[in-house]
């Protein structure tokens, strides 16, 4: 057998250089890494050796590099992923929640950070966390129940069957998720003779579930019987490039279609099937369709509370709910019936089965009328002296856009009110990260997904407490020449947060900064502060300044940055369905007793 004497850690980097993708492109397009004591002379010399090859990117954050991974994984269609290193200690417990952001969505990141010394000769050592009780765990243990696969890396020859199963989660569609290979940094710098067929090329192919015999006739025979079906679109449709079927088969079965967060894009806004955005911030054309009908089919969905309403939203009797997903665990949640299955081999053989089944045609009134009640919405105002609202900007911003444009978020008030207004022509034009929600992820992310799709026109709403939390990456991508670019609307706190408070009875408190405690009022200046990273920035005070400073980010080389002041108070009035958020039984409050009978009025409605 013919070796090669290589340390760990340049076995690592040869092993992952090759590992291709089913279009010819390496799998993992590179690596983010923070250096320290834990990865720099390990792992930091092989990807110097492998840099012209396998690309090494700095980041500011740890977390935020891994989030720009996952954006990219994202926008790829988990075709294609990244690595991300970081030392022992405060750096690898950065990415935990970047790890679990993954864990959620089911998107492919390799996480490599550094872990303490095997042979433990200078235990402990500097940022190690020392168990009292047991003297085999490390920071690097946070990781195990927000990863799908985790190994320590504890001698050179691990790395034999560990990389390979790392590969083999991170391209399965139904155990795609986060990595972590806690990689102990004496290991990473000791030499092992490696078989040279390890470093082989290899190619990973999307495995194409389909559906067993027996769920397929369970599932045709329930979907003839239905006169009044819905298809719920997830972001399984996008991950198995099913958007073509979808169309295709509500189509041919004339089944209307509606979008969850993940979702949104797999169908033209446009197309007659399609009617919009469902649940908690979906339209009144989704929810009325999804509360009259006899059958549900999720293609691809977790069915998080949000595309449910807290599971309100199903109220039809006998109602028959359907799951058509890659992952058993999905396909069988709150008592479907289950189709694991990929969403492409799905929906195929679904269709063949139905042959020339048609449902009822649905009321075209719906759609209509939903666009007659938002569209108005997001106009440009009158009032020239009201604060704009954030359906405005959404509505300056679309008027700007393109057919290349991706609009993304993540977490505040924008993902409820793109969910409801954003109009997107075609797949991968909305990217939004709801599964997690995590605040910090836009920025970072709308760099990865421009890293993913460098054609494409990439917009990103942040809040200015989104923008807070996690600006760092913007300094990157001036650096690396990303261009994006970023909407900051300023509404002085956490808007959403305080409206939910609000909502459920409670005063306003601690999440305006006004609402704060404070001696002197906040006055952020967000252009400047961007500015001052080198991204190329502006303040605006109207709708019409906005519409005027994106037509010129078109003509920017790198990131640029847009601010503007809004309103924290108003959203989208129309569409919508209750979610559950438990109230306080006992209050002295008048408004939150007022809110209490209200929640207890729903959850019997619900039943």
């Amino acid at each position: 057998m013919t070796t090669i004497r290589l340390t760990a850690a340049q076995a690592m980097v040869r092993y992952l250089s090759a590992q291709m993708n089913e279009d010819g492109d390496r799998f993992l397009a590179g690596c983010w890494a923070i250096f320290g004591h834990g990865n720099v002379a390990g792992l930091g010399e092989a990807l110097h050796g492998a840099k012209d090859d396998f690309p090494t990117w700095r980041g500011h954050n740890e977390q935020t590099m891994a989030h720009a991974a996952i954006a990219f994984a994202k926008q790829s269609q988990r075709k294609r992923a990244m690595m991300v290193t970081s030392s022992i200690g405060p750096g690898a417990t950065n990415m935990v929640t970047a790890a679990a952001l993954a864990h959620v969505n089911r998107l492919p990141v390799l996480l490599v950070p550094g872990d303490v010394f095997a042979n433990r000769g200078p235990d402990p050592v500097l940022q190690q966390v020392e168990d009292f009780g047991d003297g085999t765990v490390s920071a690097n243990d946070c990781f195990r129940p927000v990863t799908r696969y985790f190994d320590r890396i504890s001698r050179p020859e691990h790395l034999l069957t560990a990389l390979p199963r790392a590969m083999a989660v991170l391209t399965d569609p139904a155990a795609c998720g986060p990595v972590c290979l806690a990689f102990c940094q004496d290991v990473q710098a000791e030499a092992y003779d490696y078989p040279q067929a390890f470093f082989e090329p290899k190619t990973w192919y999307q495995r194409r579930i389909r559906p067993d015999h027996h769920e397929l006739h369970r599932v045709v025979d329930k979907i003839r019987a239905a006169k009044r079906p819905v298809i719920i679109a997830g972001g399984g449709v996008h991950y198995a490039d099913a958007c073509a079927q979808l169309q295709d088969f509500a189509e041919t079965h004339n089944i209307p279609v509606v979008e969850t967060q993940a979702g949104k894009s797999a169908l033209a806004w446009d197309h007659p099937l399609n009617l919009g955005p469902v649940g908690v911030t979906g339209a009144a054309s989704a929810n009325t369709a999804c509360g009259e009908a006899d059958l549900v089919l999720g293609v691809g969905t977790r069915f998080q509370d949000f595309t449910t309403g807290s599971w309100s939203l199903f109220k039809t009797p006998g109602r028959t709910l359907i799951s058509l997903n890659v992952n058993a665990y999905d396909a069988e949640k709150h008592g479907a019936l289950p189709l694991q299955s990929d969403a492409k081999t799905g929906l195929t053989d679904l269709a063949l089965e139905l042959a020339d089944y048609r449902a009822e045609d649905v009321d075209s009134a719906l759609k209509t009328d939903w666009f007659a009640a938002v569209d108005p919405l997001t106009d440009a105002p009158t009032d020239g002296n009201a604060l704009p609202t954030d359906m405005q900007v959404i509505g300056a911003v679309q008027r700007t856009s393109g057919p290349d444009t991706v609009v993304m978020c993540a977490a505040g008030t924008m993902p409820g009110e793109l969910h409801k207004l954003w109009k997107a022509p075609r797949p991968g034009a909305y990217h939004m990260e709801y599964g997690f929600s995590c605040m910090g992820y836009e920025i970072a992310g709308a760099m990865g997904i421009k890293m993913a799709q460098p054609d494409r026109d990439v917009i990103c709403f942040a809040g200015d407490g989104t923008y807070m939390m996690a600006n760092s990456e913007m300094a990157t991508a001036v650096m690396m020449g990303i261009k994006f670019t970023v909407v900051v609307t300023d509404n002085r706190g956490y808007g959403c947060i305080n409206r939910l408070q609000m909502g459920t009875g409670g005063a306003e408190f601690n999440n305006l900064l006004d609402h704060s405690v404070h001696e002197t009022p906040s006055n952020i200046d967000f252009a400047a502060h961007a500015a001052s990273m080198g991204a190329a920035s502006v303040q605006v005070s109207s709708i019409a300044e906005l519409e005027d400073a994106l037509a010129r980010a078109k003509e920017a080389t790198g990131p640029f940055v847009v601010v503007i002041d809004t309103d924290p108070y108003p959203s989208t009035p129309h569409g919508g369905s209750w979610w559950e958020v438990a109230v306080p039984e006992v209050s002295t409050r008048a408004e939150v007793q007022d809110a209490r009978k209200g929640y207890e009025a729903a959850l019997k409605e619900r039943g």
